[in-house]
């Protein structure tokens, strides 16, 4: 697959998805959803695929937020279209069936931070920033930050970075559990692919079940308490014991020697 706004690349089951527009600081525009829509479709049913990097290209930035010339544009209509693309873009990410982990390589602001924080884990070089500015426009994240921040790092830090628009660095965003680790910049690509391989080296079955266990039970236990979340791990627990995954999982341990999964 080709794209002119992002790389894609697979080699040894780890996606490497890289935006590429460093003119303009890899900005969401409309064609960069469409791409990213083209790209995590196919990731989602491609067996070669076990873990996605989402990175952008160069040390400035991950994605420095919504393509300013085309929001000017909008208007109450096409502004709650744009909205409801980017959401529906960024929830596909969200739940494409394979761990994405975002690799914070410099700004990520507005759409940047909502893109980050629709991926399954965040690590940030030590030069990352991160906010939500949109307030500096009239306007608030537009594509899930409401949601998605106020989750990771609670409503009252929440509402302070939207309010403000304020940029955290990136041992603050460690701090508040917006990013889950930091490591130097010269680091972040290597230590991003040693945790891919090592997810990648799991049964993708499990992998899978792991989150669909978090997402699924997180959500009942909200509304109804952890019971109801533990019976959806067990429901998941078992179907996995009757994968064949499971059995040479257990079978590989049993004789010493490393599993070949099946992804079935």
């Amino acid at each position: 697959m080709r794209f002119e706004t992002l790389v894609y690349e697979v080699k040894d089951f780890v996606a490497t998805v890289t935006l590429s527009r460093p003119q303009m600081l890899h900005a969401l525009n409309a064609q960069v959803f469409d791409e990213l829509e083209d790209v995590f479709t196919d990731m989602d049913q491609n067996q070669a695929v076990r873990v996605v990097l989402l990175t952008g290209a160069g040390e400035k930035a991950f994605a420095a937020g919504a393509d300013i010339k085309e929001l000017a544009e909008t208007d109450e209509l096409t502004g709650t279209e744009k909205a409801k693309r980017g959401q529906d873009v960024f929830s596909l990410i969200e739940s494409c069936g394979k761990p994405v982990i975002a690799l914070v390589n410099g700004f990520a602001l507005g759409g940047g931070c909502e893109l980050a924080m629709a991926c399954t884990m965040r690590i940030a070089s030590e030069k990352a920033k991160l906010g939500q500015p949109e307030v500096k426009l009239g306007l608030i994240p537009g594509y899930g930050g409401t949601q998605r921040l106020p989750r990771l790092v609670g409503e009252s830090r929440a509402l302070r970075m939207m309010l403000t628009g304020e940029m955290v660095g990136a041992e603050e965003a460690l701090r508040i559990g917006l990013v889950d680790e930091v490591v130097p910049a010269e680091r972040l690509q290597e230590h991003g692919l040693a945790l891919a391989t090592a997810i990648a080296a799991a049964s993708p079955l499990a992998v899978l079940g792991c989150m669909e266990a978090v997402r699924r039970g997180g959500r009942m236990t909200a509304r109804l308490g952890q019971r109801e979340g533990m019976e959806v791990e067990a429901e998941i627990f078992g179907r996995l014991c009757g994968s064949r995954d499971k059995a040479e999982g257990t079978k590989a341990f049993l004789e010493k020697r490393a599993p070949v999964w099946m992804g079935r």
